[in-house]
């Protein structure tokens, strides 16, 4: 008997997956770290995904 399975998340086309990045400021802090900053991919807010499209069956278009 077939197992029903989910249906794969949807990839975020914008930032192919990769949501959040560290971007150096380049040079360091007095310990001698590197200071970075983290960015979100603005399309999806940093999850990496996007919604399920909604079925417009029935709806006029």
């Amino acid at each position: 008997m077939a197992h029903p399975t989910t249906p794969p998340p949807r990839i975020c086309p914008a930032c192919d997956g990769f949501a959040s990045v560290a971007i150096t400021l380049g040079g360091r802090d007095h310990r001698g770290h590197l200071r970075t900053i983290t960015a979100h991919c603005p399309a999806c807010q940093g999850t990496g995904t996007t919604p399920a499209r909604r079925s417009r069956e029935g709806a006029r278009a």
